[in-house]
């Protein structure tokens, strides 16, 4: 099939070169001239494991094209996916600027019958806006939709940054809403056709109508944030109490009807989804007369949660940090992605910047966008910024540091030799914010721990 993706972010590009991977014939559309070209000469401007060769491969065989051009975009596709950012307003909602001028320019050039379908985040509604901007700028070409019939689907994407390829490619579910138009029909028989590789082993698609299906997308992520949240509330309680998070996560966990994903207590959470997908489903609440006091509830836990290893900082070695020196082992929200979007990483540098302290810094991948956002953070503030220092390994990070801080849980931070990770350090004192490590181990170790929820023991 012919298939056009406008947007070559985390889930355009996804989207497009998995859909390729499949054998369909897929054109990219980007505005940004410059990511179009890093993806023409081989590269990709994202970090995401697997997907580079997946689009290398793909790019070979002539089956994924890079491209700014809007009228071949158009012309191109009969199943045309708006796949942009929806990037979150003033007030907590989608903005909806860059979907809607993707619909229009489809509606600027189309001539036939297309598919549109909707695979950004988008608020229940949007369909609707994305067909009327369509058919106006039909109406101001002269003309009549008969003549240029199409419809608007819905089919969120369920995609984790870190897994998005093997999420792409074994879906454990894939939905798609439509209407039951003529049109709406022609669609879901295209759709159908699309997927028809994903449903071989058994049926993976649900059905349902356009309203639907865009509600599910945020109803997923918000109960997913809760949960979080949930666990990070409980954990804050277990250091009080005397209480093992991790215990009580095993303990309940083991619950099929609770299980045990999306049950890690930390330092909260972050990225490009769950924040903005939470209040823009808190507005559209708002904009019915309705509070959903539950979400607004797991927003504001979440977002002390990031204030978490500062407090436990303080505690340690006081409000005032001038003199100190702190190494911070994770910089992205996640492992295996370089997202900087609402990172713990970033509140806590902050919080230790401003009371004075230095820090020494190392992500596995995120460095060269740390270095973005930092500047970003500290703009103007050159004296905060040269006492950040970005580290080569995790142990250049740890050299004379009076603490770590572990704030993203890569892998590769999991076993360190901590003989040498003591002699690095002034003082052996750890600030897990992942609880990567047990405090048993720790205090045998001569370590001193401070984990989320895990004040058992945290004195070597």
């Amino acid at each position: 099939m012919k298939i056009t993706i406008i947007g070559t972010g985390y889930v355009g590009l996804v989207t497009g070169a998995c859909l390729a991977e499949l054998g369909n014939n897929v054109f990219c559309l980007d505005v940004d001239q410059n990511k179009v070209d890093i993806l023409n000469n081989g590269g990709v401007p994202i970090h995401e494991p697997g997907l580079e060769d997946v689009v290398a491969r793909n790019r070979a065989a002539g089956r994924l094209t890079f491209s700014t051009d809007v009228a071949a975009s158009v012309a191109h596709g009969d199943v045309q996916f708006i796949a942009v950012g929806t990037p979150p307003d003033e007030d907590g909602s989608a903005d909806l600027q860059y979907v809607l001028a993707a619909a229009r320019n489809i509606g600027k050039h189309m001539t036939g019958f297309k598919v549109i379908v909707d695979k950004s985040t988008v608020p229940v509604g949007t369909a609707g806006k994305v067909q009327a901007a369509i058919a106006q700028e039909l109406q101001l070409r002269g003309i009549a939709e008969k003549d240029a019939a199409f419809s608007v689907v819905s089919n969120p994407e369920f995609l984790k940054e870190g897994a998005a390829v093997e999420d792409f490619m074994r879906p454990d579910r894939i939905v798609i809403g439509h209407d039951n138009t003529p049109e709406g029909l022609k669609a879901y028989a295209a759709m159908k056709k699309l997927y028809a590789p994903f449903n071989r082993n058994h049926e993976r698609t649900y059905w349902m109508d356009v309203r639907s299906a865009e509600f599910t997308k945020y109803a997923a992520n918000a109960m997913l944030a809760t949960r979080i949240s949930f666990m990070n509330e409980l954990a804050n309680l277990a250091d009080k109490v005397g209480a093992d998070i991790e215990a009580v996560r095993h303990g309940i966990g083991s619950d099929p009807r609770i299980g045990h994903s999306f049950l890690y207590a930390g330092c909260g959470y972050g990225g490009s989804c769950f924040p903005k997908d939470v209040q823009a489903l808190e507005r559209t609440a708002r904009d019915y007369g309705q509070e959903l006091h539950i979400l607004r509830a797991v927003e504001q836990v979440n977002n002390n949660q990031k204030h978490v290893l500062g407090k436990k900082v303080v505690a340690r070695f006081g409000e005032d940090l001038h003199g100190k020196h702190f190494a911070i082992w994770g910089l992205a929200f996640k492992p295996n992605t370089d997202d900087m979007r609402e990172a713990s990483s970033r509140v806590l540098l902050s919080e230790l910047i401003e009371r004075g302290a230095t820090v020494a810094v190392y992500d596995p991948v995120a460095m060269k966008e740390a270095r973005r956002v930092v500047a970003l953070d500290f703009s103007g503030q050159d004296e905060a910024l040269g006492r950040i220092r970005f580290s080569e390994s995790p142990m250049d990070a740890l050299q004379g540091a009076d603490a770590l801080a572990i704030v993203t849980e890569w892998k590769a931070f999991r076993s360190p030799d901590f003989d040498q990770l003591k002699s690095k350090l002034k003082t052996p004192v750890i600030f897990d914010g992942r609880n990567l490590f047990e405090p048993q181990v720790m205090a045998d170790a001569g370590i001193e721990y401070h984990g989320i929820g895990r004040s058992i023991l945290t004195k070597g």
